[in-house]
């Protein structure tokens, strides 16, 4: 059941060195939670620089050890770009919504469970 192994993260404000920190510790929370399979929406992250791209690839590394995945969902065109310049989507999938990441997922659960991370900084 998803509810007890998966989860949306809503990843909310720029996705840089002052804040990729605080969202790694906050997924690797989920893993310690039994978190395997997470969705993480990127449509609040309006820039990511190479620290937010360390952060998902070692998600995505640490998901894999625990045969688990990682859904990218909804990134800017910024984001989007950053993602395909780097070919992450050769290691997750990503998704133009959210809803359509859930549904992919859902293919395989019953439900899913939300929880929203939010870098509220004024920049």
């Amino acid at each position: 059941m998803i509810g007890s192994d998966a989860a949306i993260i809503t990843v909310c404000g720029e996705l840089d060195a002052d804040t990729g920190l605080v969202l790694q510790h906050q997924l690797a929370g989920q893993v310690v939670h039994g978190r395997r399979h997470l969705v993480l929406d990127l449509a609040g992250v309006p820039f990511m620089d190479s620290s937010g791209l360390r952060v998902i690839v070692r998600t995505v590394n640490e998901m894999r050890n625990v045969d688990g995945s990682v859904s990218l969902a909804a990134p800017s065109q910024v984001v989007r770009r950053v993602l395909d310049l780097t070919g992450i989507g050769m290691t997750c999938r990503i998704y133009d919504t959210a809803d359509a990441a859930c549904e992919a997922l859902l293919g395989r659960k019953d439900e899913v469970s939300n929880r929203t991370v939010c870098d509220t900084a004024d920049r």
